[in-house]
Parts: C-alpha cells; sequence; structure tokens
C-alpha cells in the first residue's frame, strides 16, 4: 500500500492505516489523522521533508519519517 511519504502534491487521498506504536501513533492520531480522513497533499519541501498536508480544515506539517507511518489510498 502507498505511504503519506510516497504521495505526490496535489493529491487528495484517505488515510488506510496508522502504523507505529504508542506514543507515535497517539500523535498522529492526535492531529487528526484517522482511519478514512481525507489529506490534501499541499507542498513537498525540496529535499522531501516535511510534507504539508491540509487535514479536517487545517494545515499540518509532518515529517517525513513520520509521513512514511501513515498508509493512504
Amino acid at each position: 500500500m502507498k505511504t503519506l511519504r510516497e504521495a505526490s502534491v496535489g493529491e487528495t487521498l484517505k488515510v488506510r492505516r496508522l502504523n507505529g506504536e504508542g506514543a507515535l501513533k497517539r500523535r498522529l492520531m492526535d492531529m487528526g489523522l484517522t482511519n478514512g480522513c481525507e489529506v490534501f497533499v499541499r507542498k513537498v519541501a525540496p529535499l522531501g521533508d516535511p510534507v504539508e498536508i491540509t487535514v479536517r480544515g487545517y494545515e499540518l506539517s509532518v515529517r517525513r519519517s513520520d509521513a512514511e507511518c501513515i498508509e493512504v489510498e
């Protein structure tokens, strides 16, 4: 399955699964990234870190390592 790190700018995707354990998974969920929510990829920094997304009506920057833990379709 595709991860958020592999997404292209301008894509709208649905979160299917959050990989990771404990504090990482809780932090992602606290930021609004839950199963079934839609995310829009706004920007990716030149070196790929961070990824800026729109989720639930607000902008969020996610580290590349955290974006690898978010499976999307």
